[in-house]
């Protein structure tokens, strides 16, 4: 079990390095959208349906790339009426159900799928059916490369279910409802305003 508690603390550390980086690409999506509508209003020649794309692009990649980081810090969405109710030993019987049934084989079809595609893509240099757009195959590759971490994170979610449920580590991620969780954090904007 050691051993795979190693491998699950690495996923977690490159999930967590690949999505604090990427979410630096909304930052850039903002600024390309900002550049680009003062282009198309200052000096619309140099305005190109490549500045868009970009902004598709930059906004895939956050999106994709910190899939992962999501699922490492539990902040995914989830429907909690029933599961708040539930002991935690029975909501850690549902995530790890959940992850071995439905988010692992979703994850797998999806690589198993996009794999060729990115690939088709990339052999054939693919470009964008507009005027000035930009070469598709990233875009693509950042599909493959976003379910591979999502992928690799659920296997380390699995591995750190079953270690808790073994008791062989505390529980990383302690359910904490959305009431109590805004009224921790209503508490903590009130001690804040008080000093």
């Amino acid at each position: 079990m050691s051993v795979l508690l190693t491998l699950s603390r690495l996923i977690d550390r490159v999930n967590e390095r690949i999505g604090k980086i990427a979410g630096y690409a909304i930052l850039l999506a903002i600024l390309v959208s900002a550049g680009n509508a003062v282009i198309r209003k200052v000096a619309p020649r140099l305005s190109s349906n490549a500045w868009l794309e970009m902004q598709w692009y930059l906004f895939g990649a956050a999106f994709l790339l910190c899939a992962g980081l999501v699922l490492r810090q539990n902040e995914h969405i989830r429907i909690d009426i029933l599961y708040a109710a539930l002991s935690r030993r029975a909501q850690h019987w549902i995530d790890l159900l959940g992850h071995l049934l439905f988010l692992a084989p979703f994850c797998l079809l999806m690589l198993y799928h996009l794999g060729p595609y990115a690939l088709k893509s990339f052999r054939s240099g693919e470009m964008s059916t507009n005027a000035g757009g930009l070469i598709i195959w990233p875009a693509k590759s950042l599909l493959l490369i976003g379910f591979t971490l999502l992928t690799l994170q659920c296997l380390s979610e699995i591995i750190k279910k079953i270690a808790v449920m073994r008791g062989v580590i505390e529980d990383p991620t302690p359910f904490v409802s959305s009431h109590d969780s805004a009224k921790a954090e209503a508490e903590a904007l009130i001690e804040e305003i008080k000093q």
